[in-house]
């Protein structure tokens, strides 16, 4: 899949950027201390970044910032669609399992999406901390990024929530089901 490279038009922009100012104002417990108007000027400023944050919301990740790293500066938007994104399920996990699938092969993996899309997929650690933010996941789920201990034996892991608690599984890294998708984070 080819790297999202596509510039977004003023419309396009203005569009977007009214989209994610009322996700962030509806959302308040999600960036508590943080301010719009800084947010906007550092989305402005990154004009690749919003590009990004175009193809999450594209693919139905309703993306939101989470979280501002002090020591960077850049806040931090994870996608914060109810279940994993439409647009982005049904994939194995990477390249290299996609490979290896002789036939019924997906028509992506999650690793290599979160890459052209220009995100990185959620770790455990980092999914975990969204569903301190609310439920996710509660009919589906996302692969994270595995361990290469894991992904060396050939699996892969995936996150959900059920039964008000988050689970960590394992699958061959070559699997894909209509319920499983990635969720990304961007930095900004």
């Amino acid at each position: 899949m080819k790297s999202n490279k596509r510039k977004l038009s003023s419309e396009e922009r203005e569009e977007l950027l009214h989209i994610l100012k009322s996700r962030f104002e509806k959302n308040m417990k999600r960036h508590k201390g943080i301010e719009w108007n800084r947010v906007e000027e550092k989305l402005n400023a990154n004009p690749d970044k919003l590009g990004a944050l175009s193809e999450m919301e594209i693919t139905g990740g309703e993306p939101d910032v989470v979280g501002y790293d002090k020591k960077t500066g850049e806040y931090i938007f994870y996608d914060c669609s109810a279940e994993s994104p439409k647009g982005r399920r049904s994939f194995c996990y990477d390249d290299e399992a996609l490979q290896s699938r002789k036939e019924h092969k997906p028509k992506n993996s999650a690793i290599e999406m979160a890459a052209a899309i220009g995100i990185t997929i959620l770790t455990e650690e980092q999914y975990r901390e969204l569903q301190e933010l609310g439920e996710f996941d509660t009919k589906t789920s996302s692969w994270v990024q595995t361990p290469a201990g894991i992904r060396e034996l050939g699996g892969a892991i995936f996150c959900d929530r059920r039964y008000d608690h988050v689970f960590v599984y394992h699958n061959g890294a070559e699997s894909y089901y209509a319920a499983r998708g990635f969720r990304g984070a961007l930095r900004v």
